[in-house]
């Protein structure tokens, strides 16, 4: 699992548009929007690196947050 926060997911469009970019590394990936706390987990098998360049490819900074 891997949570990344997202500055400028701010919408609900932001929203599926991440969540497409990052099914697109990992079709089955179980993803998590969370808009208030602006936060998307991904569960699946896709590299941590290839999600982060998924999102900054579709136009999103996603800083991986560590718990």
């Amino acid at each position: 699992m891997v949570v990344f926060r997202v500055a400028n997911m701010r919408c609900g469009g932001c929203a599926r548009s991440v969540t497409s970019a990052l099914r697109g590394v990992d079709p089955a990936a179980e993803v998590r929007v969370d808009l208030g706390r602006r936060e998307v987990t991904v569960e699946g098998a896709a590299d941590t690196d290839a999600l982060a360049w998924a999102l900054r490819g579709a136009g999103f900074e996603g800083e991986r947050v560590f718990a």
